[in-house]
């Protein structure tokens, strides 16, 4: 099928969609709040400032970089950080489709970098973007590739790119039933930075052409160890010692988990207690606004709950038996660097599971449950290296913990030998960028 013959099916079929999901989308905003900010920049229209800057500029080199949640900008961001090492008056756009995301890029990239939404990708609106911003590269993160956008860019002359490009294996099965409506969209795409070496063979299996994918790296895992957020370690330092937690004193974390998970790994925690009286259990939901379901989650297994967003320099002590629950949000990473053992959610009663690299970098011992299939390649890395462990359930969970908890000397060397199962990925970001052209 012609690509045109896509678009007319797509462009045909998609404010339907648009319309179907709206109740939704209305919904997760509100509860995450940011519905309303700069709503407008959804259908391409941006406030007067931004406007003017960019019609000073009009003949820059500009880079229009699409990212669409927390994890993308983050990418986007170590993205951001290699192009303007390359060259610092380089003119970036950065957009993001939440208001997590929105919130994380305005907070964290360099002032020069203009943040905004990313349109709808209907045709009149990302026309109207793109005559605005005029970028000379548009740069997608990860998995966000929108037709009416990529053939709009492509009739512009613009270089489209996808970077840290990732296909899972169901994806891959997924656009291989349908290569006659996906394979003229992908043939867009100019380049295609994978992150490991079977990345190649699926997305030539997707039609796109051998010598438009590189193989770089995974930018997600390219992080070094002074990128600590040290300054946010220390606050939570303090504030750990303020609910009377000694530095010394063993915390088990459990990150970014789901539904069920916060009251499963409890129960273990319970059990750890016998052994290790002192340990502190940290939960760190993927989503703050189940914060509430969580607390009864735990309160129904006989665990006392104090929320982060009440802690201040007059909280009460914990007392045994407490658990800390992290209602606030842009925290994890720091909370990471203050564990002894980190528990990654979404991997036990969740589908895919959650990124066990952010844990490592902090240099610590992680464990995972089954359900890792999100992250295939990098979990047989660090398999191989031994540098995690991944348990079947509660019971397994149980024993590892006792084992990493007991063992600070093993537990020390499984996150060495992780670090040096990523060592391939450090300077991803720069090659990426090499690729592109700078």
């Amino acid at each position: 099928m012609k690509l045109r013959q896509v678009l007319w099916i797509y462009n045909l079929l998609l404010p339907v969609a648009l319309l179907l999901g709206l109740p939704g989308y209305l919904i997760k905003a509100i509860r995450r709040g940011g519905a309303r900010d700069n709503f407008s920049q959804r259908f391409g229209r941006y406030d007067g400032a931004l406007l003017e800057l960019w019609r000073q500029d009009q003949e820059a080199a500009r880079i229009w970089i699409h990212a669409v949640s927390v994890g993308e900008v983050l990418v986007g961001m170590k993205v951001i950080h290699a192009l303007l090492e390359e060259n610092a008056q380089q003119q970036i756009v950065l957009s993001t489709t939440t208001p997590t995301g929105y919130r994380l890029a305005k907070a964290e990239c360099p002032a020069a970098v203009q943040v905004i939404y990313n349109p709808v990708d209907l045709p009149w609106v990302v026309c109207g973007a793109l005559d605005r911003i005029r970028p000379q590269k548009i740069i997608l993160i990860e998995a966000e590739l929108w037709p009416n956008l990529a053939y709009q860019a492509k009739r512009r002359g613009v270089q489209l790119s996808l970077v840290n490009a990732r296909l899972s294996e169901r994806s891959e099965r997924r656009f291989r039933k349908f290569t006659t409506l996906t394979g003229p969209i992908f043939g867009m795409l100019d380049v295609v930075c994978v992150q490991f070496e079977r990345d190649v063979e699926r997305w030539m299996g997707l039609g796109i052409e051998r010598e438009k994918i590189h193989l770089v790296g995974s930018i997600k895992y390219d992080e070094q160890e002074e990128q600590a957020p040290s300054g946010q370690m220390a606050e939570l330092r303090e504030l750990l010692q303020a609910l009377g937690i000694g530095s010394d004193q063993p915390v088990l974390l459990a990150g970014s988990t789901h539904a069920g998970e916060e009251a499963l790994i409890g129960r273990v925690y319970q059990q750890l207690q016998k052994q290790f009286p002192d340990l502190l259990y940290i939960v760190v939901p993927r989503h703050v606004e189940r914060a509430a379901e969580v607390v009864r989650d735990l309160e129904a297994i006989g665990l006392s709950v104090s929320l982060r967003s009440n802690c201040d320099s007059e909280q009460e002590e914990l007392s045994e038996g407490n658990c800390l629950l992290v209602d606030t949000t842009g925290e994890l990473r720091a909370w990471y660097h203050l564990a002894s053992l980190v528990v990654v959610g979404k991997s036990f009663l969740g589908k895919g599971g959650q990124n066990p690299v952010e844990p490592i970098m902090a240099g610590k011992p992680v464990i995972v449950g089954p359900n890792m299939g999100n992250f295939t390649a990098v979990m047989q890395q660090l398999l191989q290296q031994r540098g995690l462990v991944q348990v079947e359930g509660a019971e397994d969970l149980l024993a590892a913990a006792k084992d990493v908890l007991s063992d600070q000397e093993e537990a020390a060397l499984m996150a060495k030998r992780a670090l040096v199962a990523l060592d391939q990925h450090r300077g991803a970001a720069r090659r990426t960028v090499k690729v592109l052209g700078g």
